[in-house]
């Protein structure tokens, strides 16, 4: 019988498909691949074909970005809450934006940055200082709410009045939800995108009070080289998940390109680089 997460998987790559952010334009280049590069064009093209791409006109890329994080945000919605057996919660997914009322500092990991953010705008020098590189703007959230005491008790009492009077999870102490992990979704990876992804890692890990949520990245990059941009090192990111991983490896292989068959199997074996369908359990962890 095949799985649930297997299925999602499936489906995952099929809206892809539907929204035609996977494409194969006139000239035979899917719509993730550099077309100044003839490995990133190959690679790509591979994955393509083996998830069935049809030829489109390709879309601008705003659009395209702001589509796969929709899907990304779909997948998880999908996955993600049936794992209360080993995350317990109640558990909440969104796609941040300029119009979401939800943005970073509604945690109360990062609560603080509001009252900085309008300290900051009645001070010019300060402002100068600092910039924005405080505030941290996810593409995709998962949260969870607080506890009520009688939650925290229901089969026994763990919790009194003389005791976690400071625990964020206490409802009578925080009402404020809890950043569980930020995910960037990046369609392609360029120099200027992969520094972006961590330069929001490290104001997340900097700014916050508290527990550090689950940072990571998915993406649809073909090239090994690129993957390692942002993959390779520890300390900011917690991994890269890539959108058809077993198709990437395959496509590699099928490439004979040694120096990016290397980089893959480096990024793979050192757990720096999964594949989608990893995502929601290791956000269970």
């Amino acid at each position: 019988m095949e799985s649930i997460i297997a299925k999602a998987r499936k489906e995952y790559h099929v809206h892809l498909l539907e929204s035609e952010v996977l494409i194969i334009d006139a000239n035979g280049v899917p719509s993730n691949a550099d077309k100044s590069s003839e490995l990133s064009k190959f690679i790509a093209r591979h994955i393509a074909d083996k998830l069935m791409a049809e030829v489109h006109e390709k879309m601008q890329g705003q659009s395209s970005g702001a589509k796969f994080e929709q899907i990304n945000m779909d997948f998880l919605q999908s996955t993600f809450p049936l794992l209360t057996n080993l995350r317990p919660g109640k558990w909440h997914i969104a796609k941040l934006g300029n119009r979401n009322a939800i943005k970073t500092s509604s945690f109360v990991q990062y609560a603080h940055l509001d009252s900085l953010s309008s300290f900051i705008k009645q001070n010019a020098e300060l402002a100068a200082s600092l910039g924005n590189d405080y505030m941290v703007a996810p593409d995709i959230v998962v949260y969870r709410d607080t506890e009520e005491d009688a939650i925290i008790n229901i089969d026994e009492i763990i919790v009194d009045e003389s005791v976690c009077k400071l625990s964020d999870l206490r409802r009578s102490n925080n009402i404020l939800p809890i950043l569980h992990a930020s995910i960037s979704a990046k369609w392609t990876i360029r120099s200027d995108r992969a520094q972006n992804s961590r330069t929001e890692a490290l104001g997340l890990i900097r700014n916050r009070k508290g527990h550090l949520p689950h940072i990571v990245v998915v993406t649809a990059e073909p090239l090994p080289s690129r993957l390692a941009s942002l993959a390779l090192g520890t300390g900011d990111i917690d991994c890269v998940y890539h959108f058809a991983l077993p198709e990437l490896q395959e496509a590699v292989t099928a490439s004979g390109a040694e120096d990016s068959i290397e980089m893959l199997k480096i990024l793979v074996e050192g757990k720096r680089l999964k594949d989608i369908s990893d995502l929601p359990l290791d956000l269970a962890i």
